[in-house]
């Protein structure tokens, strides 16, 4: 999975960079002003590459190298190297277009990390196997189809609720993209993904 290893390595050390240098961080995260008035829509993919914290950072990285992988195999083998690199890059997009559209004339709005891509990279590979054992939090063993229910659940319920620093919205529009993408590249995977949810 070299891509992967690519992404991981290149998101880990920008991020490193930016939390040392704010002006790097300043240049890199998603401002919804600097978008939309000065067209800075590189930031649309760049928030994705910078972090919050190294648990932020950490998170993110280890689902990537966890799930990554067999996306990477299975992109690679549809459209070639590329395809697999616009599928992340189209996750890191599709996931905060929303948050743009909602926030674009709100100068105090911010928003970074690669969730947005890695839900997308993780909703996906739940299509393919939904009843493989994932661990949540890297401990407590889970079915990932149940993982799914209840991440979506509690991203909906945080987004109505509001408050805090967590970009849930991009999290369900990253799954949602995930899933889409994946079912236009191969789309016998309708079929596939409800054979195997019937018979675990």
């Amino acid at each position: 999975m070299p891509i992967t290893l690519i992404i991981i390595a290149l998101t880990g050390v920008v991020s490193f960079m930016a939390l040392r240098d704010g002006r790097l961080m300043a240049r890199l995260i998603f401002w919804p002003p600097a978008v939309a008035r000065g067209r800075e829509y590189q930031r649309l993919v760049t928030y994705g590459i910078v972090h919050a914290d190294f648990n932020h950072l950490l998170v993110n990285m280890l689902t990537l190298f966890f799930f990554g992988g067999f996306l990477e195999r299975f992109y690679t083998a549809q459209l070639g190297i590329l395809g697999y690199v616009l599928f992340y890059v189209g996750g890191l997009i599709a996931s905060i277009l929303p948050s743009y559209f909602k926030h674009r004339e709100d100068p105090n709005y911010r928003s970074l990390g690669a969730s947005g891509a890695v839900s997308a990279i993780l909703f996906a590979y739940i299509l393919f196997r939904p009843w493989s054992m994932i661990g949540v939090m890297f401990v407590i063993p889970m079915p990932a189809i149940v993982y799914a229910v209840l991440y979506v659940v509690y991203s909906v319920f945080m987004e109505r609720r509001g408050g805090g620093n967590v970009n849930h919205s991009a999290h369900l529009w990253g799954g949602a993209y995930g899933i889409a993408a994946t079912l236009v590249v191969e789309p016998r995977l309708v079929g596939h993904f409800v054979q195997t949810l019937l018979n675990p």
